[in-house]
């Protein structure tokens, strides 16, 4: 299963090379942190090496933000785009 991790890094990372610097982080994202995740943080930005991540609840932004090194390696390995920090915040529900 690593070994396809690492194929898919790797091809990935070939194929984003003509995108924005966000586009990129936004496809990496998912192949950095795996599907669970992923399904409840979306890229919304990225600044100066900064990723700001939304994140659908607060149980899932204490695991994101034990893993903030590990994943911000991951994506800016897959990107290819200099990741230094990434920035999570709760989404807000704007139906309240």
């Amino acid at each position: 299963m690593e070994g396809m991790r690492d194929l898919l890094r790797g091809t990935l990372g070939r194929s984003l090379q003509a995108m924005r610097p966000e586009d990129k982080l936004a496809a990496a994202w998912p192949v950095a942190c795996g599907k669970a995740m992923a399904e409840r943080g979306t890229v919304v930005g990225y600044v100066d090496g900064e990723v700001s991540i939304e994140v659908q609840e607060g149980a899932w932004l204490q695991q994101m933000m034990s893993m903030q090194g590990q994943l911000a390696g991951q994506m800016g390995r897959i990107a290819g785009v200099k990741v230094s920090r990434i920035h999570f915040k709760v989404k807000r529900d704007n139906a309240r």
